[in-house]
């Protein structure tokens, strides 16, 4: 893993490698950053939907995937992550049935977030969300 934080503090990146440990690497990071920002209330489930994107990164790309923070301001409250790998194609969600065993964290994602969304890049591709800071 490497990563870094802004001059500002107001944002936090990470590139892990594409292999299982990324996403226990992805979870602590997350953790830890909100916590340094006093976010602790958000640190659990962003630990979580990040667990699930870092997730299907490795089911489908090769590549590092890169994990990024953007610290909430004080106008609108919201924090905004962004997980990004070198598959172009944008995720597809799908329903799930009761023996699945995966197909659901896209749900969890869009149940969770107060938005989110993907984006193409010059090597691949960003899905990102957005949490609301509770006032």
């Amino acid at each position: 893993m490497s990563g870094v934080i802004d001059t500002d503090g107001d944002c936090a990146e990470w590139s892990f490698p594409a292999d299982p440990g990324a996403v226990r690497s992805a979870r602590a990071a997350v953790r830890d950053q909100l916590r340094g920002w006093d976010l602790d209330c958000l640190a659990d489930l962003t630990a979580l939907l990040v667990s699930e994107l870092v997730t299907n990164s490795l089911r489908h790309a090769t590549g590092p995937i890169g994990v990024r923070l953007v610290r909430p301001d004080a106008v609108d409250g919201t924090l905004r992550v962004e997980v990004s790998d070198p598959l172009p194609d944008p995720p597809r969600e799908r329903v799930a049935r009761p023996e699945d065993e995966g197909g659901r964290g896209l749900q969890l994602l869009a149940g969770s977030a107060r938005r989110w969304g993907t984006r193409p890049g010059a090597r691949g591709k960003t899905v990102w969300f957005e949490l609301a800071v509770p006032g």
